[in-house]
């Protein structure tokens, strides 16, 4: 574990380079800030010593009292402003590079997230990766912000108070160094407990996050189905679990507070009894006494602050320890290095576009080992060609759109967009060439212009004429401000058909080569598939097309069909070839036309 944690905060270590001149400022300043503490309780014990005419330090000998005392004043005056001051200054700075710090690893968690498939994200909930991209760092901010500098302050002022103190008297000082002893033993051996402990209670808020996003997401399913009573009882039992995963923390947290003080105590008790029997002795005058009481309860400050920031640091550590982990899960889809890509696949990329040739050759893929999805599939679309993807629910219709998409990898075999391996395309070029319209239309907020637009520099002007070209004039005109119509979560301001109407033409927008749609026109009405059938057969016109289809309309006007069973092509031809030949598409095709089954 300690290894590990090395490396990961070795790991944070390129985040702090920009800062890196801030930070050493920041660093320096700990030593002025811990002499000016150290210098307080000596000055106060010379004040003391003065008073009653002990011995003192060489520029005090010789010095009228009055005198002495009033340098002493100023100077105790001058050490606290001087390290109230430069503590604020050395808290803005650390509390700045904290917030820069974070900020570039929200960035850089967020684009990991972003860049890794599908298959990571489908056995992680949302709400879990919220956390991490939220409380986990702020957790990380904190400790590093209060935390992590604040731990090298109390080092520094530790050294120079144990430093002046055996100067003084070594006997007294030893006293005092050896009282720290079992404090920092009793916190590395509690340190291990409470990091397991601490684990836990990021892992049960990630649960309850994940729950919370479920609930609200599926609100709508919740109150028509009247779920409200049992999902608020399941929500209680993973806040119950958040709670006693959080007790189990306070625990740990109280303990070393309580023992630190009654460590300081003990050591207070011994300092007045050795060096109370010192002063009668005549060992050491009552000035320096005092000034080692002072340093007892200063010599703990540092680990009561250290204490009090206990459950920062090891919920910091926790939070590397996350953050980490999920730094570190593998992007799997991603561009092949340059030297390992074709001659043919790097012209390719430079091209707009091309034929629209695709090709799988003996793929197999399964999600779960156990759990084959498409097995040793193989077919052949040329350019142009318009063919529709039929078969009974789980045949792997979506898969091979995820496929040819590099949404997912197959386990073998490859599939070939204009005879280069998809794999030796650049991503950006791949997904420039394939149009996909999905049933399940996902909007973002913002306004309709810049979820038409995506990443495609368009000027307002010409987006206003491929919507016109489009059939979308009717829809904008309906929307309060056209194009500039602010949109709710998941366009929740407008229907399901003109959500998907949005999608066909944010695609069209793009002029792929390969176009990929389920069922587009599912959720439009009449009038509205009418308006847009006639831009879909202009968008469709020597393009390829891959549909997967749930209606015997589509399927009919299709080239050629594929029909899938379990992860394997079994059938193909056209809509009249295949009820001819009496197989399982003509089956599917007479329990449509019955209104029994959906193709």
């Amino acid at each position: 574990m300690a290894r590990l944690d090395r490396q990961r905060l070795a790991r944070l270590l390129p985040y702090l380079g920009r800062d890196r001149k801030r930070l050493l400022f920041t660093l320096l300043l700990l030593i002025p800030v811990a002499t000016a503490a150290a210098i307080q309780p000596l000055l106060v014990g010379q004040a003391i010593a003065v008073l009653r005419g002990e011995p003192t330090m060489a520029w005090l000998t010789g010095m009228p009292v009055a005198q002495a005392l009033r340098l002493l004043v100023l100077l105790l005056l001058g050490a606290v402003l001087l390290r109230l001051g430069l503590q604020g200054l050395q808290t803005y700075s650390v509390q700045a590079v904290g917030q820069r710090l974070t900020a570039r690893i929200r960035d850089d968690l967020f684009a990991h997230a972003m860049a890794l498939s599908l298959r990571f994200h489908d056995r992680t909930p949302v709400g879990k990766l919220l956390t991490r991209l939220t409380s986990d760092v702020d957790a990380l901010a904190e400790v590093f912000g209060s935390g992590a500098v604040g731990v090298l302050a109390d080092l520094v002022t530790l050294l120079v108070i144990a430093v002046t103190m055996l100067s003084i008297e070594w006997r007294l000082g030893l006293l005092l160094l050896a009282s720290q002893v079992p404090v920092v033993l009793g916190m590395l051996w509690l340190q291990r407990r409470y990091r397991r402990a601490n684990y836990r209670v990021r892992e049960e808020l990630s649960q309850l996050n994940a729950d919370l996003q479920e609930n609200l997401q599926g609100l709508e399913v919740v109150q028509m189905f009247r779920r409200e009573a049992v999902n608020s009882a399941r929500f209680g039992r993973t806040t119950d679990a958040y709670r006693k995963a959080v007790t189990g923390t306070i625990l740990f947290d109280s303990a070393i507070s309580a023992f630190i003080e009654w460590v300081a105590l003990v050591a207070v008790a011994l300092v007045l009894a050795l060096g109370g029997a010192m002063v009668s002795g005549g060992l050491m005058g009552l000035g320096t006494l005092t000034t080692f009481i002072l340093y007892s309860q200063r010599l703990f400050d540092p680990l009561r602050q250290l204490a009090e920031r206990f459950t920062q640091i090891q919920g910091g550590l926790t939070a590397v320890e996350r953050i980490g982990e999920l730094l570190e899960q593998p992007i799997e889809i991603q561009d092949l290095p340059a030297a390992e890509r074709s001659a043919a696949a790097v012209r390719s990329s430079r091209q707009r576009s091309s034929a629209g040739e695709v090709v799988f050759e003996n793929v197999s893929f399964a999600y779960r080992e156990d759990d084959p999805i498409l097995t040793d599939l193989s077919f052949r679309i040329t350019p142009g060609e318009h063919v529709a993807l039929v078969g009974p629910t789980g045949s792997g219709k979506t898969t091979v759109i995820r496929l040819l998409c590099r949404l997912y990898e197959p386990q073998r075999g490859r599939i070939l967009l204009d005879g280069i391996d998809i794999r030796e395309l650049a991503i950006p070029t791949l997904r420039q060439r394939l149009g996909v319209v999905l049933q399940d239309t996902f909007l973002f907020s913002g306004n309709v212009a810049d979820n038409l637009r995506l990443d495609a520099p368009i000027t307002t002007e010409d987006l206003e004429r491929l919507c016109a070209e489009l059939g979308l004039v009717e829809l904008l005109r309906r929307l309060p401000d056209g194009l500039a119509t602010e949109l709710r979560e998941r366009g929740g301001n407008l229907s399901s058909g003109e959500r998907q109407l949005l999608s066909v033409a944010r695609v069209a927008i793009r002029d792929p080569s390969v176009l990929v749609m389920d069922e587009a026109t599912a959720f439009m009405d009449p009038a509205t598939e009418a308006t847009l059938q006639r831009d879909l057969d202009r968008l469709l016109q020597q393009r390829t097309a891959i549909v997967i289809a749930h209606r015997l309309a589509t399927v009919e006007a299709a080239d050629r069909i594929l029909v899938l069973k379990r992860g394997r092509l079994i059938e193909q031809g056209s809509h009249g070839e295949l009820r001819q030949a009496g197989g399982l598409y003509a089956q599917l095709a007479d329990l449509q036309e019955r209104g029994l089954a959906a193709l």
